[in-house]
């Protein structure tokens, strides 16, 4: 029998929700992103069949380590994807991996020699091409301490098994996960640019849907360098789309109050973060009725 706990007019919440093993879900980003969204494809799985692919092309306003997207692209739950971001450092990587750069990005990976001093020489070139920003990048979100790449981020200094900053350096692993979405970039278009202007330029279109991870308000300013956004111009933006959304938020007030403004659908969603705790993200959307015949 379905049973629903109402707590706002429209808030939807599930008491009964199993945590996601995240080592159960495809790891298709060679980034390891504070606030990823991993945990997350399950239900995002559910949203988009509920879409119907066909014709369907979803944007990711605030990429990051593009999760969402890569998964979307890779078992065809859209016809295509863009992603978004304007982080000039994690754009770099999104450039070279799709722009013809993917093999030389992953054989860089598999023939460099990880250590602190190799780790900071590698970081100090940067700016010297496009290239060199990328492999930076990759550099610093694998040897910072949980993959934070917003500026004053530290070195790992322990890390698993006292293996200090090669205790996330997988080289292997990420050669794989960049040649898969070389295979997959006919299906994806990325920009480096703002999120708002974006989804405005998309807004009456019907067959475009949204996955929206914005900077969280509690956390956006530890994580992330464009870390500082109008919330409220954000609610107020997407409440114009004419396509379907999926907005993912921090338990707050604020955030309830703005979606209850707009007559947005929200559910808590259970996680764990990085430290194992777990913890509820907030799930926003016109509608989350996809979701009830998963609540018990």
């Amino acid at each position: 029998m379905l049973q629903l706990e109402l707590f706002e007019p429209r808030d939807i919440v599930s008491n009964n929700q199993s945590v996601v093993n995240v080592s159960s879900v495809p790891q298709r980003s060679p980034f390891r992103y504070a606030g990823g969204k991993t945990w997350l494809i399950p239900k995002i799985r559910q949203w988009l069949h509920y879409q119907g692919g066909a014709g369907k092309e979803l944007i990711e306003p605030f990429a990051g380590g593009g999760i969402v997207s890569l998964t979307a692209a890779c078992e065809g739950l859209v016809d295509r994807v863009t992603m978004v971001e304007k982080d000039q450092d994690v754009a770099a990587v999104w450039r070279v991996i799709l722009n013809g750069g993917a093999e030389w990005l992953a054989e860089s990976i598999v023939n460099f020699q990880l250590t602190a001093e190799s780790a900071r020489e590698a970081i100090d070139r940067a700016n010297n091409s496009l290239e060199d920003r990328a492999f930076a990048t990759i550099i610093k979100n694998r040897v910072n301490r949980g993959g934070i790449l917003a500026d004053g981020a530290s070195f790992i200094k322990n890390g698993e098994n006292g293996k200090g900053i090669t205790s996330r350096w997988y080289p292997e692993t990420l050669k794989r996960r960049i040649l898969a979405i070389e295979q997959v970039k006919h299906k994806i278009n990325f920009i480096e640019g703002d999120a708002f202007e974006v989804c405005e330029q998309n807004a009456n279109n019907r067959n475009t849907v949204y996955f929206i991870d914005p900077p969280y308000i509690k956390a956006g300013g530890r994580l992330y360098r464009h870390s500082i956004i109008d919330h409220q111009a954000l609610f107020d933006l997407v409440a114009k789309l004419k396509g379907d959304f999926l907005m993912t938020y921090d338990d707050d007030s604020e955030v309830h109050k703005m979606a209850g403004c707009n007559e947005f659908n929200t559910q808590l969603i259970a996680m764990k973060n990085t430290h194992h705790a777990k913890k509820t993200e907030l799930i926003i959307g016109k509608s989350l009725e996809w979701l009830l015949p998963t609540i018990q």
